[in-house]
């Protein structure tokens, strides 16, 4: 009895592996939509952009907080040597031992007023955020053409097993025709050099979808695989949007273009911050707490009437220590040789770079949108002359195998005729994935993907 549970036991583990085996070796199959949110998820070729917003944020964080009153807390004892007077061995020292617990507290009253450094940092966080989309729309690019390499490469898999099977078939007649002494046998060897050709031809197209699969699986997975497959949607029909709307998406949603005129109003703020070098500023100051030779808000004996030990030594009753004190400073810049003009200089000279960028991104965005929408127009004008291409290469084969059985053709036609219809297969496929990538970058440049 008890054998016989370890029996089952052991049987129902082993049934478990192997179902999970199966489970694991499964390869799931991914559309372009599940491929580009792996993307954004898994691939590191955000991470800099993001973290950039990050900082922006932390800049601007800061700046805001530079202009909000703060406090700190002054915590300080001074301990010096003995020597029978009040001040120690430094005459200059208040007393041998002196208590500093003070809470301080600053503002720079004319930054309440100057609010360039605060706009400059949003306008920063701006840019960076715009980059950001920039960065997610190049992933986006990347992860299409990976995406369609791996469909063309699956097709061209399965065109080189038929091209293989009709190599096949076409051994399998000319040993037949030999045997029957209507050819000679240098048809067959010819036939079986192009088996070995179809052979190596097949050997290709699975090395490239492999490659290709590396490619993308290291943008969608967190870990290296390959064991997956992606969804063939080249045949479903997707119509080029008219040329004016496809101009107005891209202007209206370009994150360049938002990029660059973030950066423009930035390197304008930085250039107001830079002339507030030019203007006085004015703080306040508000101290309270005790400063004394005594460790007590009041002493509770007869002390110096002053805090000074240098004066002469007249003593109080007591004297009052907790107590607070304020103080105005008004910093008005007179001469620095010239480091405050050069400084507005450089700013002035970044925002001109700024403009310039500006108005590049914005000559960049026509080229890029006239020269994609060209692609696409082409490449969706030539997939019916593929297609066409594709079916006549086959009739033909067709017809010259017919030919060739009746004594009409030659081995040679037969082997030119299979050896186009491949390549115009693969030519048809191409002319799809084509077509679906220059559409792909339109919609990107659109921001519809």
């Amino acid at each position: 009895m008890f054998r016989s549970f370890c029996r089952l036991t052991i049987l129902a583990f082993l049934a478990c592996l192997v179902l999970q085996a199966q489970t694991t070796e499964v390869p799931r199959t991914i559309d372009l939509k599940d491929a580009l949110a792996r993307a954004r998820k898994y691939g590191l070729q955000l991470d800099p952009a993001t973290i950039a917003v990050e900082l922006a944020k932390e800049d601007r964080k800061q700046a805001r907080a530079a202009t909000l009153p703060s406090a700190n807390a002054l915590n300080q004892f001074i301990y010096t040597e003995g020597n029978g007077t009040p001040s120690g061995v430094f005459v200059a020292n208040d007393g041998v031992h002196v208590y500093n617990e003070q809470l301080q507290v600053h503002e720079e009253v004319l930054s309440l007023a100057r609010r360039g450094e605060i706009r400059r940092t949003q306008a920063a966080e701006a840019a960076a955020q715009a980059k950001l989309d920039v960065a997610a729309r190049g992933l986006n690019a990347t992860v299409v053409g990976d995406y369609y390499a791996i469909v063309s490469a699956q097709r061209k898999l399965a065109n080189a097993r038929t091209s293989l099977n009709e190599a096949g078939r076409f051994l399998d007649i000319t040993q037949k025709q030999e045997k029957g002494g209507e050819v000679a046998h240098a048809d067959v060897v010819k036939a079986q050099l192009q088996i070995q050709q179809r052979q190596r031809d097949l050997q290709d197209a699975q090395l490239a979808l492999d490659k290709a699969k590396i490619t993308l699986g290291v943008l969608i997975f967190p870990d290296f695989r390959q064991d997956f497959s992606v969804e063939d949607d080249l045949q479903k029909a997707l119509e080029l949007p008219a040329y004016p709307e496809v101009q107005t998406q891209a202007k209206s949603s370009s994150p360049d273009i938002r990029a660059a005129q973030a950066s423009l109003q930035e390197a304008r703020f930085a250039s107001a911050v830079a002339r507030y070098a030019y203007l006085p500023s004015f703080s306040l100051d508000v101290f309270y707490g005790i400063d004394a030779n005594q460790f007590a808000a009041r002493t509770n004996s007869p002390t110096q009437a002053t805090g000074r030990s240098t004066l002469p030594h007249f003593e109080v009753p007591y004297r009052q220590n907790l107590g607070y004190v304020a103080q105005a400073t008004l910093t008005i810049p007179v001469w620095d040789w010239g480091g405050i003009r050069s400084k507005v200089k450089q700013s002035d000279l970044r925002r001109s770079q700024a403009e310039t960028e500006l108005t590049l991104a914005q000559r960049q965005l026509q080229a890029n949108l006239a020269s994609f929408y060209k692609e696409a127009q082409t490449a969706e004008s030539q997939v019916e002359s593929l297609r066409s291409s594709a079916d006549l290469s086959a009739e033909s084969l067709r017809l010259t195998i017919d030919r060739y059985q009746a004594g009409e053709a030659t081995v040679l036609e037969v082997v030119d005729a299979q050896t186009t219809l491949m390549q115009a297969r693969n030519a048809f496929d191409d002319g799809l994935a084509r077509y679906r990538v220059a559409l792909a970058e339109l919609q990107t440049l659109t921001g519809t993907l």
